[in-house]
């Protein structure tokens, strides 16, 4: 189910910004981990998984499941919807 909302969110987030071609663009993870002035392998030591894990959320090969994602929005201290879009239109 998780698998599945992820790409609801990501489709929801695609049709909002009216450009389905760039869906392999969207990543607000990298851009949050930049703005906290953290890395990757930071975050792969405070939720517990391989920095290749982070790389590949950060490249858009995989996205983490919903309860990852609120792990990763308590730990960088940001709301939830942060990571899911921007606040910049």
């Amino acid at each position: 189910m998780t698998t599945s909302l992820n790409i609801v969110l990501v489709h929801y987030l695609c049709i909002r910004n009216n450009n389905i071609s760039k869906m392999e663009d969207i990543n607000r993870l990298k851009i949050v981990l930049a703005e906290k002035k953290r890395t990757n392998k930071w975050l792969a030591e405070q939720v517990g998984v391989n920095p290749t894990t982070v790389s590949k959320w950060c490249t858009n090969s995989s996205q983490p499941d919903l309860r990852m994602l609120t792990q990763i929005a308590n730990i960088l201290d940001v709301d939830i919807k942060s990571l899911l879009h921007s606040n910049k239109e």
